[in-house]
């Protein structure tokens, strides 16, 4: 009927009659009473317990209403103020209060009006998951085009790999030649340095135990703890070898290994 297309909220079907028993629902108060006139606390409050239709605690709506900056005081303060004007109606559950919108403001569906919901609901319910299909596919093809590279990616990396390809074709023509591209005195150089190097880490390392050594003497604490509680890691722990370092100096002296 035309009366009842002019009611724009229907009845939760969660919402029984029996599941309603025990709230204090006041005197009738018409629609002009019911809506808000100002957009106040009390407004904003009053439509979000009409939009829920279902039992609210206060912390319900307080979490829900922060995007208005709200505070949990002042949405209780509006609660009661609304469920004593007869806005709302609540139920007290020993210091809590439940607070639910008032239902003789909702159209309640008669049996073929639910049934008609129910198939409208089910229409609505396969164009959603159509249309979530539809997006997920659409993402799958965004990111897709996003891992391929643009042209001008394409045009700088053929540029590169070309570049590296002439380098190494140089390098090899100047092998099969014969020709020598590190010289002599810059290998000696290099050779020199890395085996003052390893001395040094053999130095350091012979250092290192004797000092070791002479604290844990005796030491009445278990001495793996003790080296983990000061961070001490050996060059083992660190999968690190000082004899197989030695063993690339060409022509050197061996030493025995941990030296």
């Amino acid at each position: 009927s035309s009366s009842r297309n002019e009611k724009k909220t229907l009845l939760s079907p969660s919402l029984s009659h029996s599941s309603l028993k025990g709230f204090n629902f006041p005197r009738i108060i018409d629609d002009e009473n019911m809506a808000p006139k100002t957009d106040n606390t009390e407004a904003i409050v009053l439509n979000f317990v009409n939009e829920q239709n279902r039992p609210l605690n206060t912390q319900n709506a307080a979490d829900a209403l922060q995007k208005f900056s709200l505070k949990k005081t002042a949405v209780q303060k509006a609660l009661d103020s609304l469920a004593d004007a007869g806005k709302i109606t609540f139920k007290e559950y020993g210091k809590q209060k439940l607070y639910i919108a008032r239902q003789d403001q909702f159209e309640i569906p008669n049996t073929e009006e639910l049934a008609l919901m129910k198939e409208e609901n089910a229409k609505l319910q396969e164009q959603v998951q159509e249309k979530r299909k539809t997006i997920s596919e659409v993402e799958s093809e965004i990111k897709s085009l996003q891992s391929n590279l643009t042209l001008e990616e394409i045009q700088e990396k053929d540029a590169k790999l070309r570049k590296e390809v002439r380098e190494m074709e140089e390098k090899l023509l100047k092998l099969r030649e014969g020709v020598t591209l590190v010289r002599p005195e810059d290998k000696k150089a290099v050779e020199d340095m890395y085996s003052d190097k390893i001395n040094q880490w053999r130095k350091r390392k012979r250092m290192f135990r004797d000092v070791w050594d002479t604290v844990t003497e005796n030491f009445p604490r278990d001495i793996k703890e003790f080296k983990e509680e000061l961070g001490v890691e050996y060059d083992e722990d660190v999968g690190l070898s000082l004899q197989a370092y030695s063993d690339l100096i060409p022509h050197g002296k061996k030493r025995g290994r941990g030296q």
